[in-house]
């Protein structure tokens, strides 16, 4: 299992370059000048023209980019030119809070979307079958931030009973039951799509599952229907969940960038909203590289969880 850990994170290596090097192209394409963010009233040409001298904003993007890498790899992700703090104290700062709110959606999305799944398969064709579908293709279906926008009409707006924003309570609070209460909404809004997407697939797993041989055989035995649909049919069609599971994690890091905006939570994706909007751009390069690299550990503990399910897998 070791050997099959190390070959999978060198398999991330490169990913990792090639995201560096996309996002930094990126970030150099934007329009505007990071030195007028900066200086603001006071951008003269020659302020600006030192600022970018300053930076290293006025060389080549080939040896712009060599000097980033390079000082990535000492561990230097840069300073912020707006915060004017460390880059990696702002990003681990605020990864915190995207962790507890990708990491509530993601375990929410696993659970419920699974269940439903495994219900819609073995009431296949039946009434909760048809329920099941009907909603799942309606979570797909709606926008996230939309929803969230929902959320907060009727339940913080109109119900009162839940808070629109934050993570803590502006005056008081700051407690466990401070934060679960502000992250409801937005983990719920988050989780909606991901559970409908798990569910899909999860229901054509068990299908597929259901209707091979050891099933049948299971079922012949006089086994419990229960102890055959969870203890034989979803154990194998884990192996084909779990991959699943991987990439919604991608998508409620990725999703985190609107609903932390839409919730005002303190995160990562606010972080980089609001440096991409005043084009701090090692801000941006070291909190995306960042999430990136949480996204590849993901994936990296779902195919080691599917390799211990199939060990066919890490051959």
């Amino acid at each position: 299992m070791t050997a099959y850990i190390i070959k999978r994170l060198l398999t991330a290596i490169p990913v990792i370059i090639g995201l560096s090097v996309i996002v930094f192209l990126i970030m150099a394409m934007i329009p505007g000048d990071p030195a007028l963010a900066i200086l603001g009233s006071y951008a003269t040409p020659e302020n600006v023209e030192r600022i970018n001298r300053d930076l290293g904003l006025d060389r080549p993007l080939p040896e712009q980019y060599l000097i980033w890498i390079t000082n990535l790899l000492q561990g230097d992700f840069g300073r912020s030119y707006i915060l004017n703090r460390p880059v990696i104290d702002e990003v681990l700062e605020r990864l915190g809070a995207t962790m507890i709110l990708a990491g509530t959606a993601l375990v929410l999305c696993s659970i419920f979307g699974i269940l439903a799944g495994v219900v819609s398969a073995v009431r296949q064709f039946g009434w909760t079958d048809r329920v099941v579908t009907f909603f799942v293709l309606i979570g797909i279906s709606m926008p996230a931030f939309w929803l969230g926008l929902i959320f907060i009409l009727l339940f913080a707006v109109q119900w009162r009973i839940l808070p629109a924003s934050g993570m803590y309570a502006v005056y008081g609070g700051g407690d466990l039951s401070d934060l679960i209460r502000h992250l409801i909404l937005p983990a719920a809004t988050l989780a909606i799509v991901a559970t409908g997407v798990v569910a899909r697939l999860t229901r054509a797993a068990m299908l597929e599952v259901l209707r091979q041989d050891f099933v049948r055989t299971a079922r012949a035995k006089g086994l419990d229907e229960r102890a055959v649909v969870y203890r034989h049919a979803l154990r194998a069609a884990l192996v084909s969940i779990i991959p699943v599971i991987g990439v919604q994690a991608g998508f409620v890091l990725g999703g985190s960038v609107y609903i932390e905006t839409v919730f005002q939570w303190p995160g990562l994706g606010a972080m980089l909203v609001k440096a991409v909007s005043t084009r701090d751009l090692l801000l941006v390069q070291g909190g995306v590289l960042v999430a990136a690299a949480l996204y590849v550990l993901v994936n990296l503990a779902a195919d080691v969880a599917q390799a211990m399910l199939d060990p066919r897998l890490k051959s």
